[in-house]
């Protein structure tokens, strides 16, 4: 059977993903600080509680949870936003608070991945913001352009395994549902641009995602798409 490996799953895209991955026969691992009830009597559903944030543990805590397994994409899903504000206004920590999770974490999880498993593709799931600067998305467009330039350098230090960046679109999440109504449009413009834009339910991105990691496989290592420009 077919491993998949997601972190981020208690909600949104993470959530949907580790459901259709279930429905299609895979099993699914996924670390996270919760999972969705549904997974609970799962199988082929495998869950290790932990809160990404704490790096320094990361590699000792999930090696066990990973050890010797055969994964066909690990999907660096878990992610935060941050306030969006403008960057005079905000703290260092809260732009260090947003690094550690969008970043760094992944940074660690690879480095268990290489040591501990084998893994074919690491997919990181990314954001237009990572390479369109906008006003008052600072924090986490940096901690995005940081992913895809982690993942471009893994690509030349590990080239047993494909490593791509990948925009998915805007996706209807917690997340987004916090931009569109709670975020001023007229100090933050780019919020309005989102509000009329389209917006992907969970489950019709994830279904768009997973057939479209195979296709990423085609472009060079490291690469960051977005992937409504690749349909």
């Amino acid at each position: 059977m077919r491993n998949i490996l997601i972190t981020g799953i208690g909600s949104g895209l993470g959530e949907a993903l580790a459901r259709e991955y279930l429905e299609q026969g895979y099993q699914v691992y996924a670390i996270g600080r919760k999972f969705a009830g549904i997974f609970d009597s799962h199988p082929h559903f495998f869950f290790f509680p932990y809160d990404l944030s704490k790096t320094f543990l990361l590699q000792d805590t999930i090696k066990d949870f990973i050890q010797g397994h055969l994964f066909d994409v690990a999907i660096l899903n878990a992610g935060i936003l941050g306030e969006i504000q403008t960057l005079g206004n905000t703290e260092l920590a809260d732009i260090k608070e947003v690094m550690e999770i969008n970043v760094w974490a992944n940074k660690e999880l690879i480095d268990t991945l290489h040591k501990n498993a084998q893994v074919k593709q690491i997919v990181g799931i990314s954001s237009g913001a990572a390479v369109k600067g906008s006003k008052g998305w600072g924090a986490y467009s940096l901690s995005k352009a940081g992913l895809n330039m982690l993942l471009n350098v893994y690509a030349k230090e590990l080239p047993e395994i494909h490593f791509s960046s990948l925009a998915p679109g805007v996706i209807k999440t917690a997340m987004v549902e916090h931009i569109i109504n709670e975020v001023d449009e007229e100090e933050f413009p780019s919020t309005l641009k989102l509000k009329t834009g389209m917006i992907q339910s969970p489950q019709e991105a994830a279904q768009r995602l997973i057939a479209i990691f195979p296709k990423l496989l085609a472009y060079e290592s490291g690469s960051f798409l977005d992937i409504r420009t690749m349909d």
